[in-house]
């Protein structure tokens, strides 16, 4: 029961974590800071009140509608909060302990929570704008450094060949992005994908970079086959590449090695 009860804290703490997202989002969006002012409709510009503002209950008691002017609310509220509570109960069921040192593990923890609500924003805002904002990008890269950095350095979580694979993986990531930005003049990828593969190289390390690589490129092209059978889009329409990085990030945290492993048990058996 107590273990039931940590998870369904930590979920409603993802919940909380995602309705902050949308705020900054929505604040980076329109050019205002998320650090003041309170929420309010983005129709009418009605302050919310603190009902109005309960992750997932307020979006279905309210039918997806503003209470003031009732207009409908984006259904990517609720999708964000859904999918940052998944993935940090995901991340917390998933991740090994680093030491019986329980502070340590946590920092840790919140660290990869931390980087996973950078790369929800980047994920909406990329997808929505086709655009990946240094206010997210740079200061993600910051704190992954700075952990990385302190982690190892200090409180030796990682040896000085892990963290020596982390900086070649970053390096190697966006060297071949920005390979492909300068043959392409920016007309296949842009500078904020070179950014964002330095920041997945940090996160990842090697060899999961590879398979996060590989996903992206995978998933992005179905997705696109799949929209241009559909008509939505055709062999010319821009795509942006920014979300397949990220889910390939994501697939590559928690299924990372067993793709390896299956890959290797298959060329072995060949």
């Amino acid at each position: 029961m107590l273990s039931l009860f940590f998870y369904l804290v930590i979920f409603l703490f993802g919940l909380i974590v995602g309705s902050f997202l949308n705020c900054v989002i929505y604040r980076l969006e329109i050019g205002e800071s998320f650090l003041k002012g309170r929420s309010y409709c983005p129709h009418c510009k009605h302050i919310l009140s603190w009902q109005d503002l309960i992750p997932i209950f307020s979006f279905l008691i309210l039918k997806g509608r503003c209470r003031y002017c009732h207009q409908k609310i984006s259904w990517q509220y609720p999708l964000v909060e859904i999918s940052t509570a998944t993935l940090f109960l995901l991340i917390l069921l998933n991740w090994p302990y680093f030491s019986s040192d329980r502070l340590l593990f946590m920092a840790n923890l919140f660290f990869w929570w931390i980087i996973s609500g950078f790369l929800i924003i980047i994920f909406v805002y990329d997808l929505k704008h086709y655009f990946i904002p240094d206010k997210v990008i740079y200061p993600a890269i910051l704190v992954s450094g700075i952990w990385y950095l302190v982690s190892g350095i200090f409180l030796n979580l990682y040896t000085k060949d892990e963290i020596l694979n982390t900086i070649y993986s970053a390096i190697g990531a966006a060297a071949f992005f920005l390979i492909i930005v300068l043959i392409s003049h920016e007309k296949w990828m842009g500078m904020g994908d070179v950014k964002l593969a330095f920041l997945m190289g940090i996160f990842l390390g090697s060899p999961n970079i590879l398979v996060a690589l590989f996903l992206a490129f995978f998933t992005g092209a179905v997705v696109g086959l799949v929209l241009i059978a559909l008509g939505r889009k055709t062999f010319k329409s821009e795509i942006p590449f920014g979300p397949f990085l990220v889910t390939g990030t994501f697939l590559a945290m928690f299924f990372g090695q067993k793709i390896i492993d299956f890959y290797l048990n298959l060329f072995l058996l060949k």
